[in-house]
């Protein structure tokens, strides 16, 4: 009988290495930089990359790295004594003319 399966990983279809895909993925969020940028940083690190790659990687693994931050961020937090959610809620009326 064969053992459990590991999940495949998301970075099989791609040439590039993961810590690659990672870094740009991080540089054009955290910075706020335009494709073109990145571009040109990965050029100057010797990573001849194009910006529609940078966007393909964005639209792939954008939400998978955004919720692995979120986790290690709550994962932080709940490690501090005082740590409590709250939720804010905001009510908009409006009149008709």
């Amino acid at each position: 009988m064969p053992g459990p399966q590991k999940p495949a990983s998301p970075f099989r279809y791609f040439n590039s290495s993961p810590e690659i895909i990672w870094l740009v993925v991080m540089m054009y969020v955290r910075f706020h930089l335009s494709l073109r940028n990145v571009e040109d940083l990965l050029a100057e690190r010797g990573n001849d990359i194009c910006h529609e790659a940078v966007r393909h990687w964005w639209n792939w693994f954008g939400p998978m790295f955004a919720s692995d931050v979120r986790k290690l961020r709550v994962s932080r937090m709940k490690g501090c004594r005082h740590w409590k959610s709250h939720l804010d809620e905001v009510f908009v009326t409006r009149r008709a003319a």
